[in-house]
């Protein structure tokens, strides 16, 4: 991914937070000659060796799925707030831009066995279910309804490399900054207003 210095995001834990944060994710590689990529949500994790890694599942019926086994390579896309920057928020003529905030993280895929797989939906559920009046439990499902894992494939992806951008008008002065925040703060919509709080916890 192309990032100017300027909005490179090299903290790892607002990272691993943004992960966390962002957690249903884009996962894309190449089987003959083809892209594929589907969406899914992913929990970053430590795994028996230590390694940190991102786990997932897809059905058995996605062909993405069986492409892990010759191909590997993988990268998987999490998305932030973003939004439209009009220039005319600006005191000076100049052009409009986007801000935003994403992250890519490169790594292998491992398939994980069927023991392997309940453990990583165990996770996955919990993760989800934390705030749940009446959570769901993997452990009080019955056979029956278990029985639906062997319909997906788990997997596992060994993170090799990470890039972060966090592109929120770091480049302007303080009084254009500020204006920019009070006008995404004005339109009142959901990634206006995560940009402006995004924008506001920038350190410059």
């Amino acid at each position: 991914m192309y990032i100017p210095d300027l909005f490179k995001n090299e903290n790892q834990l607002e990272i691993e937070q943004f992960i966390n944060d962002n957690s249903f994710a884009i996962i894309i590689n190449q089987s003959d000659g083809k892209l594929c990529a589907t969406h899914i949500p992913f929990v970053l994790e430590i795994n028996e060796m230590g390694k940190k890694v991102l786990s997932s599942h897809v059905s058995i019926e996605n062909p993405q799925g069986q492409s892990f086994k010759q191909n590997q390579d993988v990268l998987v896309i999490f998305s932030g707030p973003q939004s439209y920057i009009s220039s005319s928020w600006y005191d000076h003529e100049n052009v409009p831009t986007w801000n935003y905030l994403a992250v890519h993280v490169y790594g292998q895929v491992q398939i994980l066995d069927l023991n392997q797989t309940i453990k990583s939906l165990k996770k996955l559920i919990d993760k989800f279910e934390i705030n749940s009046d009446n959570p769901v439990r993997i452990e009080d499902l019955s056979k029956k309804t278990m029985l639906q894992a062997r319909s997906i494939i788990g997997f596992e992806i060994e993170i090799t490399n990470i890039q972060a951008v966090k592109k929120l008008s770091q480049n302007r002065d303080n009084k254009n900054y500020q204006n920019i925040i009070s006008e995404l703060e004005k339109t009142n919509k959901p990634n206006e207003l995560g940009i402006a709080i995004e924008m506001k916890k920038c350190t410059r």
